[in-house]
């Protein structure tokens, strides 16, 4: 089994885990991200952002298939790796992702029930507060467009759907590779010596 490099740390009073699996990823980009995107929550919905350090016991960066999620059982906020650095998404974007994630976990501590019969309409009260978060921040259009499009063009299966993790793992792994065989550096090399 390889192993990783972790580190861990806190941000603004939150336990943070980056587990980094990619070398082409600099850990202290993604840890100055995640600073970024909580002085934004806690500027922009302070109130979400009191709620989620009682309700996040910690926030994990991980590659994963999806933008975020919350693990019920350890009470944390996975953001996933590769989205957190990628400069094509704004700091509002990444914290539109915590706040709906954040969202989930208030619901879970209020004791709503997880199972998928009642996710979609969890779902529509995440997209809900997205939605407030991007009207709150400069930049907030991708963030309501993203979630306005999601609330009025899915149905409940589409809202919530059901990732098959084997595949989802599957997936990550073969574009990881993909990255690695050609990393950035690399590509960025090349096309200085076409000029």
């Amino acid at each position: 089994m390889l192993n990783h490099p972790t580190t861990s740390t806190t941000i603004r009073g939150i336990p943070v885990t980056v587990i980094n699996t990619r070398p082409d990823i600099d850990t202290s980009a993604v840890l100055a991200r995640l600073e970024r995107v909580l002085a934004l929550l806690e500027r922009a919905v302070p109130h979400y952002y009191r709620h989620l350090r009682r309700d996040f016991a910690m926030i994990r960066v991980q590659r994963y298939a999806c933008r975020g999620a919350y693990f019920p059982h350890e009470h944390a906020c996975m953001v996933e790796l590769t989205f957190a650095v990628n400069p094509d998404f704004s700091d509002a974007q990444v914290a539109a992702s915590v706040v709906h994630e954040a969202m989930h976990a208030r619901l879970h501590r209020l004791g709503f029930p997880l199972e998928m019969s009642d996710r979609a309409r969890q779902e529509r009260f995440c997209r809900r507060a997205e939605i407030e978060l991007g009207m709150a921040v400069p930049g907030g259009g991708p963030v309501i467009e993203r979630a306005l499009y999601i609330l009025e063009n899915a149905d409940d299966v589409d809202v919530a759907p059901v990732i098959d993790e084997r595949l989802a793992a599957a997936r990550v792994a073969q574009v990881d590779k993909a990255a690695l065989a050609d990393p950035a550096w690399l590509r960025r090399a090349a096309k200085y010596s076409r000029e």
